[in-house]
């Protein structure tokens, strides 16, 4: 029983902590969603140059997307004209990083970490786009779909409606997405803080490489956002590894996982993958070393250390209220969960699931039902909704991120076309 309340007060105070600066970034992460233009960024990706991959890494940076998310729209600015380094670009630095994780990096790690993790993001980023970009060079560069057709136009909206939207994004469709990583995070801290003796890591206490490949043995196949890798490094220090270690678990963590080595394995091929590997953990580990050996210690373990000793002290009003608006969102998400999943059941006692095509009474428009399977998040539900819709007859989509259902109305709609369009952003059918 002790431990356990240890344990809650440990993830308590984190909590505490950085509540005020996630709900910040959830702020702004809102804002850039219903403020900037949905095609804005595709049109700078594309040309198989060096400024399209920088453009990619400066606008990956601050992006709020989780580690699942910026697969699916990587892919999609890929069908768009994306350059392949540019998409790499992007795919390391988008997930690392982030408005909401910078400020949450900030609040629990310092301002040298929150300065340091964008600029490693971008370097890397920069870096392996260019090697990818490098490869292919003499290979002609070509589109895996008709990337001047859109979709959708991103409607016409009152500043009044953007604000809205700006809200439901940031506080709604973002806690959906990473509200369970952060969650998980904030526990597996409180776990190592109080479970784990400060003796078992003593073999890898002030030395980088042991540190380091312990990391990297552990973050690369993990999934973990970049906001819910900040209290697992702080615990991770706390407990003896070095400052460069720990960034290696914020930049390796968050941008390389499983699904993410499977994707890019398929749709841009083995040569890319491994480029895209050795640039993520090449980075990691070159700026790891330099934080552990060309700066000074005391600016990344002095603010940690005040921040653990305060973390008994009494949280202000202020703190308070902040978790327990966090609490509250997060609520929320959980119980717009379960009622998707009650109103799901009572439709299966009604009708199946199972792939099928209705017409009307005409014999014209017809309405296809598929299965989508591997989204995660509402960014994924949104580029299923988009790669679909460009598929030739289309004229509505409707995706159901719970169930994976895609309901597709049109005229003379191919199956195979479908599928293709689905498949090549990495998901399956």
């Amino acid at each position: 029983m002790d431990y356990v309340l240890n344990i809650l007060q440990a993830v308590l105070g984190i909590v505490n902590e950085m509540s005020p600066y996630l709900l910040l970034g959830f702020l702004l992460a809102g804002i850039m969603h219903a403020f900037i233009p949905d095609g804005w960024y595709t049109k700078y990706l594309s040309g198989n140059t060096f400024r399209s991959v920088v453009n990619a890494a400066v606008f990956g940076v601050p992006l709020p997307l989780c580690s699942c998310g910026v697969i699916p729209t990587a892919m999609s600015l890929r069908r768009e004209g994306a350059s392949r380094g540019a998409v790499v670009s992007f795919l390391i630095a988008t997930p690392q990083t982030g408005v909401d994780s910078i400020f949450a990096t900030y609040s629990l790690m310092g301002l040298p970490f929150a300065v340091v993790r964008p600029i490693a993001a971008l370097f890397t980023a920069i870096i392996g786009g260019t090697f990818v970009n490098l490869s292919t060079k003499d290979a002609e560069e070509t589109v895996p779909t008709d990337a001047s057709r859109s979709y959708s136009e991103q409607p016409h909206l009152s500043f009044a409606d953007r604000c809205l939207e700006a809200l439901k994004f940031g506080f709604i469709e973002m806690m959906e997405d990473i509200g369970k990583w952060l969650v998980v995070g904030l526990i597996v801290a409180g776990l190592i803080t109080v479970l784990v003796p400060d003796s078992f890591f003593e073999i890898f206490k002030d030395n980088t490489a042991l540190s380091m490949l312990l990391v990297l043995c552990v973050s690369v196949p993990m999934y973990i956002c970049a906001t819910g890798s900040i209290p697992i490094a702080v615990a991770l220090m706390l407990k003896g590894l070095t400052s460069g270690a720990a960034l290696v678990m914020l930049m390796a963590g968050p941008a390389c996982n499983v699904a993410s080595i499977l994707v890019v394995n398929k749709v841009l091929g083995k040569k890319t993958l491994l480029l895209y590997l050795a640039a993520i953990i090449g980075g990691s580990i070159l700026f790891g070393f330099g934080i552990d050996y060309l700066l000074p210690r005391e600016w990344f373990t002095e603010y940690l250390s005040n921040t653990h000793a305060c973390c008994h002290d009494v949280a202000s009003w202020f703190e308070w209220l902040c978790t327990g608006i966090l609490t509250l969102l997060l609520l929320n998400v959980l119980r717009m969960r379960l009622m998707h999943q009650h109103t799901c059941g009572c439709e299966h006692d009604h009708c199946s699931h199972d792939a099928h095509h209705s017409h009307d009474s005409h014999g014209e428009a017809s309405t296809h039902t598929y299965t989508v399977h591997g989204m995660t998040c509402n960014h994924c539900k949104k580029n299923v909704e988009k790669a679909i819709g460009t598929v030739k007859g289309v004229t509505s989509v409707t995706v159901d991120l719970q169930s994976g259902i895609a309901t597709v109305t049109g005229d003379g709609i191919n199956d195979d076309a479908i599928k293709e369009a689905v498949e090549s952003i990495g998901f399956t059918l």
